[in-house]
Parts: C-alpha cells; structure tokens; sequence
C-alpha cells in the first residue's frame, strides 16, 4: 500500500472530530471517502497532508511514518493536497501558477499539465482571478501534479461546478489516474465517484464504518440509504 492510516484520532480545540480512522489507497488505486457533511472526511484529508496533527495512530506513506510531521515535509515526500478552496494565486497567472508548484525532479512538465488541461493552455496567460471556478479548480490539480505527488488528495472538486465542467474533471482524473498518481478523493457527489474510484470508504462521526469496491458498493442499497442518504441513478 502507498499510504496505510491506522486508528488516527484528531481534534479541533476540544472537540473530537476523528475517533480512529483507518484506510489504505495502494499505488495507482483511486480511492473515495465518503459521508455526510460533517463526519470527517475533510479532516481527515487534512490529517494525512499534516495540516492538523493527529493526537493518536499511524499513518505511513510508502512505508515511512509521516505522522505528526509538518505539512511541507509531507508534501516534499511526494502527497500532495488540493482543498475545497482551491488556493490558486489570483493575480499570477495560470502558467506562473503552474511553475510554483514545479520540482526540479518532477517528470511533470508544463506540456503534460497542457495535454490534461486544455483550458489551461488556452488561458495560461490570463491571471487567476480572471478564471471560472472549473478552471480554478483545474490548476489547482495541475499545480499539484507539477509537484511529483505520488499520491493526490482532493477536497470536493466538482463541489459547485456546471455539468460540463464536472464531465471534463472527471475525464481529467482518469487521464491522471492512467498516468499512475494514486488518488484519495472526498465527494459528494456519488455519480462521480462511482465513475472514478477502485473502492471506497464511508466515515460516519469520525469513523470508517464501511469499505467496499465499486462493484460491491454500487449494488448495496441498504448501505448508500443508511449512510449517504442517497442512491446512484
């Protein structure tokens, strides 16, 4: 496995957001986290990059305990996160956003975050306020993927977007997923994630409650209604 997380326990201030998450994503697998707003899924995004500290459990990224280090160390290791806000440098523009977020020994070059991204070369000149949420969201995994991430972790990146634009990340991310970049995805929206991932996880107030394969989590009605509130069309 390229990241095994056991038993993680975080807090905000006082209260007890992760109660003993465990999950793996293994090399080139895309991997969702699912649940209801509120039940951890974004912390714990937030504590595998080392964004918030875990007070209990391991996690090991290709086999080395990264817990507790801070969130550059983590990243400079090779897992590379993409928050709900994007974090996209407004007046830069998209190509000097690109280069930011490059490494010398990355084999990610400008040319191949083009061929993915389209609409990024097409507007590479424009600053990054000059850009729709889609095309926001667009760099902001680019930026990522110009970093060497051996595994890419996704905040709700369709979250918002029109039809279209949803359609052509999704295209993105299997495009990035042949390229063999491990994934760990949280989202709502389930169409997607069932498109897109090998297996997926279901946290309920701060605990992994469910994990399946695809195959196993689409026919289980009984689990999507309990704990998504939701089927898939």
């Amino acid at each position: 496995m390229i990241l095994d997380v056991a038993g993680i326990h975080s807090y905000y201030g006082k209260s007890h957001i992760l109660q003993g998450v465990s999950l793996s994503v293994g090399d080139g697998e895309l991997v969702t986290l699912l649940g209801r707003n509120g039940a951890g899924k974004s912390t714990t995004l937030k504590t595998i990059a080392g964004v918030v500290p875990p007070r209990a459990g391991s996690i090991a990224f290709l086999g080395k305990p990264v817990a507790g280090q801070p969130a550059h160390r983590i990243a400079a290791r090779g897992v590379c996160f993409v928050p709900e806000h994007r974090g996209v440098f407004k007046l830069l523009t998209v190509e000097e956003n690109l280069k930011l977020g490059a490494r010398r020994d990355s084999p990610w070059q400008l040319a191949d975050i083009y061929r993915i991204f389209p609409r990024l070369q097409e507007r590479r000149k424009n600053g990054g306020a000059q850009l729709s949420g889609g095309e926001q969201q667009m760099l902001a995994i680019g930026r990522a993927l110009m970093n060497h991430p051996r595994l890419l972790m996704l905040d709700e990146p369709v979250e918002g977007l029109a039809p279209v634009i949803v359609e052509e990340i999704v295209a993105q991310l299997k495009l990035i997923k042949q390229a063999g970049v491990a994934i760990l995805l949280v989202e709502q929206n389930l169409e997607v994630c069932t498109q897109l991932a090998d297996r997926h996880y279901i946290v309920e107030q701060g605990v992994i409650v469910y994990g399946a394969d695809n195959a196993t989590f689409l026919a289980d009605e009984v689990v999507k209604d309990r704990y998504l509130g939701v089927g898939v069309a």
